[in-house]
């Protein structure tokens, strides 16, 4: 074992990346023969690797850049907290910045959501959520209710918890048995309607079935996003929350809104639970909520669920040593400062329809699908043929598409289509998005909330013709 001089010293940032960094969710197969990306600086919408290339950050990171790269006054809170408090525990303990932070962020939160815990990331706040309404529900005399009703295709995390409520069957089947209780029922793709569901309706009626095919008595929440993320920003038909909201009354569901994403004027709003005017028991949140200058997650309770555990001797009995560090409590209440005082959320607002309209201009390329999304989070899916039989096609509108039938790339395709081609070309000519296949394949788009008019033509400028050749390339129209 070497010293970190020494390790330095006998490689490259390249070789010592290939020989001790293990990447998340990466094939580290993949760069036997190619440089790994490493990226060195950051300025606005603009980051920089290490030879010095340019790129447009189109994925804000990963969906959490929200006020832009290089913001010093933020990075400078953290670092003037650490002089004063460098960290305490939140375990029996309260600090300032934990405090005032927590009194914001109710303050900011829709309804009655006025109890904050901390968390240090997403999945965090979502294996939270989980036990936190199992164990509600315990103390409120129903400890049957243990299910959580979850949507197909949804990334909730990867913790065995919040993975037992995450949709997608390939990042599941590794780490089986899971987490007893995750059941799911068809998201809101309404470009291409699950099948046996005839309407849009049906798609909120679908929740109400899954509880009672699993009994009321045993289902403790329904988590879902305001626009889901895996398959490519489904968003909700109308009245789809509303019913939704309605259903867990009901049967006495909690629902959680998992806004890890959606919250931090992603979506326009503070919360995207704001945007589609429904008001959940229990919020998870992270990425957005310090820009990504420090890690933190929240979950974010109702008064009513808080209720059971200020009595007597309840207690959830759980925590997290990191979570609410002052250090990022800082940087949040910078964050924060930031998007109220420089106006993120009215420019998000201002331009969201332009950056639509954008990606809307590319459905005269033949492998363009559909657009979809909300906000500065939007989806481009892409189709192997507009015209010939295949899977029904519908716009995000969930009208059908007048005469057209859209059929979809096989698996080998995708494989062919994304990381054959479309990942690396758009990365080459200097834009960073996510090409995905969790479902059928799209490119992501999500920039940071800075960006204009400007950085749309920019990011068109690369996106137009790498979709043009990918086009050729798949035959798509030919």
């Amino acid at each position: 074992m070497a010293t970190t001089e020494q390790a330095v010293s006998q490689g490259s940032l390249q070789e010592l990346a290939k020989r001790h960094l293990w990447m998340h969710f990466t094939r580290l197969g993949a760069y036997a023969d190619h440089d790994v990306p490493i990226i060195v600086r950051g300025e606005g919408c603009h980051v920089w690797d290490e030879k010095g290339n340019r790129y447009f950050d189109g994925l804000s990171a990963l969906f959490c850049v929200n006020i832009g790269h290089g913001r010093a006054d933020v990075a400078q809170a953290g670092a003037d907290q650490a002089k004063e408090l460098e960290f305490f525990t939140n375990w029996s303990y309260a600090h300032p910045r934990a405090i005032e932070l927590a009194a914001r962020i109710a303050g900011l939160a829709p309804g009655d959501l006025n109890r904050v815990f901390f968390t240090s990331g997403g999945s965090e706040a979502v294996e939270s959520a989980i036990k936190l309404s199992r164990q509600y529900h315990k103390l409120t005399g129903k400890p049957n209710k243990t299910k959580i009703v979850a949507r197909e295709i949804a990334y909730h995390g990867t913790s065995l918890g919040a993975l037992a409520a995450t949709g997608i069957t390939p990042l599941r089947e590794p780490f089986e048995p899971l987490t007893p209780g995750g059941v799911h029922v068809p998201n809101t793709n309404l470009f291409r309607l699950a099948p046996g569901m005839l309407s849009e309706s049906d798609l909120a009626e679908a929740v109400a079935h899954k509880i009672e095919f699993e009994g009321p008595d045993t289902v403790a929440a329904v988590i879902m996003e305001p626009v889901q993320n895996a398959g490519g920003c489904f968003t909700p038909p109308e009245g789809y929350w509303q019913r939704v909201r309605e259903i867990c009354t009901e049967y006495d569901v909690l629902l959680i809104s998992d806004e890890v994403i959606c919250s931090w004027g992603r979506l326009g709003h503070w919360f995207g639970a704001e945007r589609y005017d429904y008001v959940p028991d229990l919020i998870t949140t992270a990425k957005g909520i310090t820009s990504a200058y420090a890690p933190m997650g929240a979950l974010i309770a109702s008064d009513r669920v808080a209720e059971p555990f200020l009595e007597g001797h309840s207690s959830f009995i759980h925590g997290f040593t990191f979570a609410g560090h002052p250090i990022s409590c800082a940087v949040s209440m910078a964050n924060i400062d930031v998007m109220e005082n420089e106006g993120i959320l009215e420019n998000v607002k201002a331009h969201e329809g332009e950056f639509r309209a954008m990606l809307e201009s590319l459905r005269d390329i033949p492998i363009v699908g559909d657009v979809r999304g909300a906000g500065y989070f939007h989806a481009i899916e892409l189709v192997k043929d507009r015209g010939r039989p295949g899977a029904s096609g519908r716009g995000s509108s969930g009208a059908p598409t007048a005469g057209e039938t859209y059929a979809q790339f096989s698996d080998e395709e995708s494989e062919t289509l994304l990381r054959g081609f479309l990942s690396g070309e758009l990365f080459k000519r200097g834009l960073i998005c996510r090409a995905d296949d969790r479902g059928d394949p799209v490119i992501q788009l999500s920039p940071p909330l800075i960006a204009g008019p400007e950085e749309f033509a920019e990011i068109e400028s690369v996106l137009r013709p790498v979709l043009e050749e990918a086009t050729e390339r798949m035959g798509v129209g030919a």
